[in-house]
């Protein structure tokens, strides 16, 4: 159970933590119960954060008390299910499927890692989720959560542990 979580529930697309209420967007499939690899759906239920990864070049470190890693060039996470290192960092090059954390657009500068299918991963059922900031445009994402720079520090300045993420009305 998590004890400092906030709370994101659709159609609204907001996060609720203490006294703040934050906009967000979720995954262009919506949020649901049965996350698949490729769908482009949120996972529904108790999400721990595990880590933070922010982009040294573009952002200050963090202030937060999960475990925190810069970004470099070489920065992957597996979204490959035949891969050993399935939903897990990885160093680029890999001979299997990883997406960059290192991007010309900044939706990765700063980032949570979510705690959906990591413990441990079964395949296909979903890779690579983050708290992350949003598009330029601010479209959907593939199934992570996006937010303004200034929530997602907040969340992490004040101890947010992870997120339940459910389909009911605020």
């Amino acid at each position: 159970m998590l004890k400092n979580p906030c709370s994101l529930s659709a159609p609204y697309t907001h996060i609720a933590f203490h006294n703040h209420i934050f906009p967000c967007t979720v995954g262009r499939g919506g949020i649901t119960a049965h996350k698949r690899e490729g769908d482009g759906a949120t996972p529904m239920g108790i999400v721990p954060f595990r880590a933070v990864y922010y982009r040294p070049d573009r952002e200050n470190r963090p202030i937060t008390p999960l475990p925190v890693f810069a970004i470099t060039l070489n920065t992957g996470w597996c979204d490959d299910a035949k891969a050993p290192a399935y939903n897990r960092p990885v160093v680029l090059p890999t001979p299997y499927g990883a997406e960059a954390l290192w991007r010309a657009d900044a939706c990765y500068d700063l980032m949570i890692v979510m705690g959906h299918n990591d413990a441990p991963a079964h395949p296909h059922a979903g890779s690579a989720l983050f708290v992350h900031l949003p598009h330029s445009d601010g479209r959907a994402t593939a199934g992570c959560v996006a937010m303004q720079r200034i929530a997602l520090l907040t969340l992490l300045k004040e101890g947010c542990e992870g997120i339940v993420i459910t389909e009911g009305i605020a």
